[in-house]
């Protein structure tokens, strides 16, 4: 059974000396990892830093890193961290997910199911 899965970011996180880390790996979550977020003095705080919390603990690689840490998570972009909050959905999910999508060529919203990938 595969528990990790490589992702690219879409701009990538931009360390203290100005390189990018755009490449990636995610593992599934467990029981534990979504507890001890909801858990986390920081989320109690602010619910809204929950994702920040669970993906810090999930994201295992992102470039040439050292580690990923909250701060990390909080330092991405807006696009960036909603990338890695789909993945993750998609990853732990066992049901088909449908989001809104707008199709390039004519402008037609519609919605679309994606198959979740764990």
């Amino acid at each position: 059974m595969q528990t990790e899965f490589e992702f690219t970011l879409p701009r990538g996180f931009v360390d203290g000396q100005g390189q990018v880390h755009r490449h990636g790996r995610m593992r599934l979550a467990t029981a534990v990892d979504e507890i001890e977020a909801v858990e986390h003095p920081q989320v109690q705080a602010k619910e809204s830093y929950l994702p920040v919390i669970l993906l810090s603990r999930v994201v295992t690689q992102l470039g040439a890193l050292p580690e990923i840490t909250p701060q990390t998570i909080a330092g991405l972009f807006a696009s960036d961290l909603s990338h890695l909050q789909d993945l993750y959905l998609r990853l732990n999910s066992s049901e088909p997910i449908t989001i809104g999508v707008v199709c390039p060529y004519c402008n037609h919203e519609l919605q679309l199911q994606v198959a979740p990938l764990g």
